[in-house]
């Protein structure tokens, strides 16, 4: 296990991690967990419980402590971790695990990997770069940009979204068409190419699931409208504009958008998922390699931690984003009953009001989040690689993490 120098002030957040799925040799055979079922375009946010209980209570961080909540890697539950913890003065980096598990070579803690929905901070950021430019009018229907995809469905959708309800997840927009509803089936159709514009039309086909602003729902289809808004508005590629609008500003220099390309190129650490055998026991399945161009402005970014902790430094400090456009980042909707998320953003406050801003992602063999309290007095940046990426509770060696960082969440 590698660890890095230094140690971080008090680290005020927390995540339950929803896990990613992972491919190769077996692990700790019949002790992995098996794949869960994978809800077509959308994906759960962190339990707000579990996020206030660990949030709670909030002591020093230790170095020790972080040592030893990423050591023993890899186990059943994670072949990798990298971690970021900053502080008003200091910080705090370390990685353990392996960067695949034919070699068992140390991870590398400079590793890249698929940041998932951890896109859509960026994805948010851009379009409120339109919004201050007078490009994009935040209150405006989406039907008014993109005319030609609700068209098709217009008597279905006559009360307008707006664009800020895209960004807050209260469109009342259904999931669009997915290449499989368990592992098994989007791992075999892995190298299969599904366009944004297939998942938007078959969403829209479908009707709204309800009437917009009415309650918030975590989906993906809100940031795919997205990123075909950018593109209408600009006339150039997402990635382009992601590209230039937000990476570069923000010194991500080793990010990208792989689009069709299902490689992750550069130093990586190797994604697994855990699979049930027939006869019982588990495997790991190499899941590295994974066509992601259905995702592209909800979940297609790869990072590095410290290219999230370089990005969520530069949007709080308003570096990206002008001020005035940057608060719709720190505003939940109001009238919507337990409103949680914001433009790219979610908002836990604590028993003691601490509030941390976050955002987890989750590919398959990947998962991550970026978190910081609004001034950056804390700040927590971390790339889990989950044997099951995609599961619904927190993963362990995520919880030891948090609880090393902020204090035992379970007191």
């Amino acid at each position: 296990m590698r660890v890095r120098a230094g140690l971080s002030a008090t680290v005020a957040t927390a995540v339950v991690l929803g896990l990613t799925a992972a491919a190769a040799p077996a692990l700790a055979s019949g002790s992995a967990p098996a794949p869960a079922a994978v809800a077509a375009g959308s994906r759960s946010e962190p339990d707000a419980k579990a996020l206030r209980a660990a949030i709670a209570g909030l002591p020093d961080a230790d170095a020790k402590a972080l040592r030893a909540a990423i050591a023993g890697l890899p186990d059943a539950d994670a072949t990798a971790a990298l971690v970021r913890v900053r502080g008003k003065k200091t910080s705090w980096h370390g990685s353990s695990g392996v960067r695949d598990l034919v070699s068992g070579r140390e991870a590398n803690p400079e590793g890249r990997f698929r940041a998932g929905s951890t896109t859509k901070v960026v994805t948010a950021a851009v379009v409120l770069q339109l919004a201050a430019e007078g490009r994009v009018d935040l209150g405006a229907p989406v039907q008014r940009y993109l005319p030609e995809l609700f068209g098709a469905n217009a008597d279905a959708f006559r009360k307008p979204i707006s664009v800020r309800q895209l960004l807050n997840h209260s469109s009342g927009l259904q999931p669009g068409r997915s290449l499989g509803k368990t592992f098994e089936e989007l791992y075999a159709n892995r190298f299969v190419t599904l366009t944004p514009q297939e998942v938007a039309v078959s969403s829209i086909a479908k009707g709204p699931a309800h009437d917009p602003g009415v309650k918030q729902e975590y989906l993906g289809i809100n940031y795919t409208l997205l990123g075909l808004l950018i593109e209408k508005v600009t006339g150039h590629s997402y990635e382009q504009e992601a590209t230039r609008r937000v990476l570069k500003r923000a010194g991500m220099r080793h990010s990208s958008f792989p689009g069709t390309d299902p490689r992750i190129h550069g130093p990586h650490n190797r994604g697994y998922q855990a699979v049930e055998e027939p006869g019982g026991g588990t495997r790991l399945v190499d899941v590295t390699e994974w066509n992601q161009r259905d995702r592209m402005a909800g979940g297609d970014m790869i990072s590095t931690t410290a290219d999230l902790e370089r990005l969520t430094v530069a949007l709080f400090r308003g570096r990206i984003v002008p001020k005035p456009q940057l608060e719709e980042m720190f505003t939940v909707p109001k009238g919507i009953e337990g409103a949680t998320m914001s433009a790219g953003l979610t908002r836990f406050e604590a028993p003691d009001g601490r509030v941390v801003w976050l955002k987890t992602g989750g590919r398959h063999g990947y998962n991550s989040i970026l978190a910081a309290t609004r001034n950056l007095d804390t700040v927590l940046v971390y790339s889990v690689n989950s044997t099951d990426a995609k599961g619904q509770d927190m993963n362990p060696v995520a919880q030891r993490i948090v609880g090393a960082a902020i204090g035992d969440p379970r007191g």
